[in-house]
């Protein structure tokens, strides 16, 4: 299988999930995303928040694709650009990390690597950049109750990052703040390796990202 790492842009943001693609759980505070929702139009603040963060700092997603087909993707940026990070007990993000909101991989391409072929490009990329680590607001109670918190699908298992080398830098009964330094991430074993993979793959169904639209050929 064909496999290519791109950067997230504002032309390969329609390769998100159908419901990521309309989610501002993350670029948006808690009224302001109420406000974008109740508008109808979430989607339009979502590629203005991407543009802007492009434009101003940087990269800011990686998608993975197999045999053209959109697989995984995760999102990342300053915390500065993230204002749902300082809704939470545990914040603020440590000064010189970048927060890490969204990560998926399709069902159907788990347990082939590409969790960590994304969060991996996310560290060297961030490591050329001068970032020191990345952090996370994991989930404690993860899939205890999904209905009972919107915030469910938008969060990791805390004991999954934990499991591939994060460290708690704050603890929470529900939402700890956790880190991985990028030294770290550059050299993870094929065990830590596998364990990435079960974090990225357990958040998501089968089928959620959009099908690329098969390649018309011409003749000559």
């Amino acid at each position: 299988m064909a496999r290519r790492l791109v950067n997230l842009t504002l032309d390969t943001l329609e390769d998100l999930p159908r419901a990521c693609r309309r989610c501002v759980y993350w670029e948006l505070g808690p009224v302001a995303a109420e406000r974008a929702c109740a508008a109808g139009d979430p989607e339009l603040e979502k590629e203005a928040w991407v543009s802007q963060t492009l434009l101003e700092w940087g990269s800011c997603g990686k998608l993975v694709y197999v045999d053209g087909t959109p697989a995984g993707f995760v999102m990342f940026a300053p915390p500065a650009y993230v204002p749902r990070s300082m809704a939470f007990p545990t914040s603020p993000v440590s000064p010189d990390a970048v927060l890490l909101t969204t990560a998926r991989v399709v069902g159907a391409f788990t347990g082939g690597g590409l969790g960590r072929m994304l969060v991996q490009g996310v560290a060297r990329d961030l490591t050329k950049r001068g970032v020191k680590a990345i952090e996370a607001f994991g989930d404690a109670k993860y899939g205890d109750d999904p209905a009972d918190d919107e915030s469910a699908g938008c969060l990791a298992p805390a004991d999954y990052f934990l499991s591939v080398g994060f460290k708690t830098v704050r603890p929470h009964p529900r939402y700890p703040r956790l880190r991985l330094e990028l030294r770290t991430a550059l050299s993870w074993k094929s065990d830590v390796e596998y364990a990435l993979e079960k974090l990225l793959g357990s958040m998501s169904p089968e089928a959620l990202l959009r099908p690329v639209r098969p390649a018309t050929h011409s003749t000559v």
